[in-house]
């Protein structure tokens, strides 16, 4: 798919499978990240499976915009200016949830989800066609320290546990910077992509 104009084409298809609960790779402008429908229960299964994560993990929300991240997460004035000044971009927000987010989404004891809003034109063209945010998380594999980063080799290696691999050339080596804002003060839980001086 080419990076910078996707084929409408291409985004349909990839579209279709999601909707018929299927689980996909696809670029961001970190690194490369699974994908699946919010309600896909079967997806998010496989997807823990396939990462092998227990349920204090926290899944992403990847939105098109601000506004659609709205829907999904409380955000006070002071947040809103923070994540305001910082997307499209290499974060994840820790966020407090609103009723929209299923409850097998979220973190069981803080009742918080992850949210972002990349900066990639792919990952805006699938979102746009989805009109609804993508149940995400980095595809890095039990005991990977860094995510892998060319399309064909993630095909290689997930091709029968994944039904599609999205690639519009290499993908980023860094991960997001996630930074938790449920509480009164921001923390930084990762650093990575994203300049967290501004957190700080």
């Amino acid at each position: 798919m080419h990076p910078d104009n996707p084929q409408p084409r291409l985004i349909r298809q990839v579209i279709e499978l999601v909707r018929a609960d299927g689980l996909i790779v696809y670029p961001t402008d970190s690194s490369f990240a699974f994908g699946c429908q919010i309600g896909n229960r079967a997806g998010l299964d496989r997807l823990r499976e396939i990462r092998r994560l227990d349920d204090q993990h926290h899944f992403t929300l990847v939105c098109r915009d601000f506004a659609q991240l709205g829907q999904f997460v409380k955000v006070s004035k002071p947040v809103y200016r923070l994540v305001k000044a910082s997307t499209p971009g290499s974060y994840t927000f820790i966020l407090p949830a609103t009723r929209e987010v299923p409850r097998r989404l979220l973190h069981p004891r803080k009742q918080t989800v992850g949210v972002r809003i990349p900066a990639h034109p792919v990952v805006q063209a699938l979102l746009s066609e989805l009109g609804e945010p993508l149940l995400s998380s980095t595809v890095l594999l039990p005991g990977q320290e860094e995510p892998m980063t060319e399309g064909w080799q993630i095909k290689e290696r997930l091709d029968h546990v994944v039904d599609a691999v999205v690639d519009s050339g290499p993908g980023g080596t860094e991960l997001t910077t996630v930074v938790d804002l449920a509480q009164d003060e921001p923390q930084i839980l990762r650093r990575g992509a994203g300049d967290p001086t501004r957190f700080e």
